[in-house]
């Protein structure tokens, strides 16, 4: 398992434009970069302002609970 330490910086970006896109889930995510749902979350934690991260966390739990398959 990866750490969020041990992700290349060049994958930070794409990693934080996939989680914050609509269309992407965290399984997507995982296939990709082979971090997990919680490693995202901390990643995301660690990168965007507190406040955005609230948001972000805030859009993904809601639309979440409309769709059985997402974030």
């Amino acid at each position: 398992m990866k750490t969020t330490d041990d992700i290349p910086p060049e994958h930070i970006s794409e990693i934080i434009q996939m989680a914050l896109s609509d269309h992407v889930s965290f399984a997507d995510i995982h296939a990709e970069y082979g971090i997990s749902d919680k490693q995202v979350k901390q990643l995301m934690r660690s990168e965007l302002k507190s406040s955005s991260y609230k948001t972000w966390r805030k859009r993904v739990r809601a639309f979440g609970d409309r769709r059985a398959v997402y974030k």
